[in-house]
């Protein structure tokens, strides 16, 4: 008979090396019944009709799986926190949820200010960077190995902006009004480059500071070159007070707004004034129920609110959320974060209920469409293929 004494260690050493090895084999923000994932957004402030659509169309998508029994048995959850569209708190807030909360991944970043403070945070830490309400270039970099962009980038926006207002309309005198920031900034390049590439130059350019709505200045200074068409890369608060300004002082331009701008809020703040204004989406159409992403997503937003309208802020959270679903699903149970990213790299071209998406080993960017929507009169929205002086 063995001692006593080695009757007790060997199960002892076993159990041991049990806890060591399930210690080593946890991942942040996994456990036997939910997978955690975080969020910093604007919640709050002249932005926050972004982060709220962003956050509803993510927690829709989560909840719709969850009602699925999850994934591998595992429940979805999203911890949010708001940052008010400004860069220290969104850095504030990403190290709370990478250090503190533990959150398995980072998710619906909305603002390119924002998403330039806290990406360098997350590539740091390997921590995946999801669906960043962006379309700035420098997250297209697939180098940095943690970034998963659904949405077409700024640039594919503003050439199809000049794109159409030169062909189309036969435009040649075009200002631009933008947000004098990183954000702001890579449009103006985007809108500069299209121009150059027809020989081409803006007439006028005029900007606001974030987070203000003090547009009067860059108003009057287009004003004076009196442009045909007027670009703005902006949020929706500052843009409507400029196209409301813009159109009392006698400015009779075509006012053509970047996605980012909020196309439910920025027509809900124009009221009467938003007629014919035109902004670039990434995302189909979220009335078409012929789309069958769309139908699910209209069906998933209500399920969680009842009350809920579509949008094409929280479609694209929805799809982002629906993305994110799909590759752990494609994980064969191994959640981690590396795998999480491999899997994404690998998924090639496929469709996502109808939306057409490609991801490679050296391209992060799932989506390359960009759409022509118009405000109608009554403030719901119209899909064009072109422009028109009766869009």
């Amino acid at each position: 008979m063995l001692p006593k004494s080695k009757l007790i260690a060997v199960p002892f050493a076993a159990m041991l090396a049990c806890v060591a090895a399930n210690t080593a084999a946890a991942e942040p923000g996994v456990t036997n019944d939910k997978i955690l994932f975080g969020q910093s957004t604007a919640l709050g402030g002249p932005a926050s009709a972004l982060g709220q659509g962003m956050q509803a169309g993510i927690l829709a998508a989560f909840e719709e799986a969850n009602r699925n029994g999850g994934v591998a048995g595992r429940k979805l959850e999203l911890k949010s926190y708001d940052d008010g569209y400004e860069p220290d708190r969104a850095i504030d807030n990403t190290r709370k949820l990478i250090d503190q909360d533990n959150v398995f991944a980072l998710i619906g970043e909305v603002g390119t200010p924002t998403s330039k403070a806290v990406q360098p945070i997350a590539t740091d830490a390997k921590v995946p960077f999801i669906g960043p309400f962006t379309g700035a270039g420098f997250l297209r970099d697939a180098s940095h190995g943690n970034i998963v962009n659904y949405r077409a980038t700024y640039g594919q926006e503003t050439e199809a902006w000049v794109k159409h207002l030169t062909e189309d309309l036969g435009h040649k005198r075009i200002a631009i009004l933008y947000q004098d920031d990183s954000f702001g900034r890579v449009g103006l390049a985007g809108v500069t480059k299209a121009l150059e590439k027809r020989g081409m130059s803006l007439v006028a350019e005029g900007t606001y500071k974030r987070n203000t709505t003090a547009v009067k200045s860059a108003v009057l200074k287009i004003r004076k070159a009196k442009p045909d068409s007027v670009v703005m890369v902006g949020a929706y608060k500052p843009i409507a007070a400029f196209i409301k300004l813009a159109k009392k002082t006698g400015i009779d331009a075509t006012f053509v707004n970047i996605s980012f701008v909020g196309s439910k809020a920025l027509a809900k703040e124009l009221g009467d004034d938003g007629t014919g204004v035109v902004i670039t989406q990434v995302v189909p159409f979220p009335w078409d129920r012929s789309i069958p992403a769309v139908a699910q997503y209209q069906d998933a937003l209500r399920a969680v609110d009842g009350n809920a309208e579509p949008g094409f802020v929280s479609l694209e959270g929805y799809l982002v959320g629906r993305l994110t679903v799909m590759a752990l699903e494609k994980m064969g149970g191994s959640f981690t974060r590396a795998n999480f990213l491999k899997t994404v790299a690998n998924l090639g071209q496929f469709s996502l209920g109808g939306v057409q998406l490609a991801f490679g080993p050296d391209d992060n960017q799932g989506s390359d469409q960009v759409f022509l929507t118009v405000i109608q009169s009554d403030g719901s929205f119209r899909a064009v293929d072109r422009l028109s002086p009766t869009s």
